[in-house]
């Protein structure tokens, strides 16, 4: 994850009056439903939308070939498929990770990663649902209406995927945990950001947005003395619950 580290410094030295959030925010237990806190990040400081590309054009021949993959998904769809993306709408915290982690990897034995995990949550929410509206890209199933989605959603824009971006910085976190599984944490980081097509609800380009975006703000997070104190305790608890070293290889 050393790219990451890079990226932190870059953008704490890119970005004119960057300062580390130093009030603290409450848990994310407390916080109300109406409003989200700001805990590792700023998101006044990290506006992407100047940053991120454009979706494309909904009359573009990328959108047209971005609905025709979304129509072969569709086509191809087993019940499995279906109920896996499903299970992955539903599953919006770093337990989705659980598979790959083991059965010690669960939010009721790791109570400091289950709130490094809200906590990201949060702050990602500060920043995609900006996104959205900013962009303002209608899912699939609003713009074609032969589309048949299994998975229901709460805003009506697309780009870019906010649970995608959740699982990516979710991975990013976890490889920085246990990066002797860095390989199949990323790859159902992929799977995940995939499950959110086979629901109907993101084009391909919405994904790789939501890449992008996790990427841009994970280094922002590495730069916040808050999240490596909340990632240190998280990561010592995790590897213990695996019963590996905690000293990182």
């Amino acid at each position: 994850m050393k790219r990451l580290a890079v990226l932190a410094m870059m953008l704490c030295l890119g970005t004119p009056g960057f300062a580390p959030a130093q009030t603290p925010a409450p848990t994310s237990a407390k916080l109300p439903k109406a409003k989200k806190y700001p805990i590792f990040i700023d998101p006044v400081l990290l506006n992407l939308s100047p940053i991120l590309p454009p979706p494309p054009a909904q009359d573009s021949e990328r959108t047209r070939q971005e609905l025709a993959e979304i129509h072969r998904i569709e086509a191809a769809r087993t019940p499995a498929q279906a109920a896996a993306a499903e299970a992955d709408d539903r599953n919006e915290d770093m337990f989705l990770y659980s598979g790959v982690m083991g059965t010690g990897f669960n939010a009721e034995a790791l109570p400091l990663t289950m709130m490094l995990s809200a906590h990201i949550r949060n702050d990602s929410g500060l920043v995609d649902n900006p996104l959205k509206d900013y962009f303002a890209r209608p899912r699939p199933y609003n713009f074609d209406g032969t589309l048949h989605p299994i998975c229901a959603t709460n805003k009506e824009n697309s780009y870019p995927s906010g649970h995608a971006v959740n699982g990516y910085l979710y991975a990013y976190a976890l490889a920085e945990m246990v990066p002797e599984k860095h390989a199949e944490i990323l790859a159902r980081a992929e799977a995940y950001a995939h499950n959110r097509m086979v629901c109907e609800a993101h084009y391909a380009s919405d994904l790789e947005a939501s890449r992008r975006t996790a990427f841009l703000v994970f280094g922002y997070m590495l730069a916040n003395p808050r999240f490596q104190a909340e990632l240190t305790g998280a990561r010592l608890e995790t590897r213990k619950a695996l019963g590996l070293n905690p000293e990182l290889p």
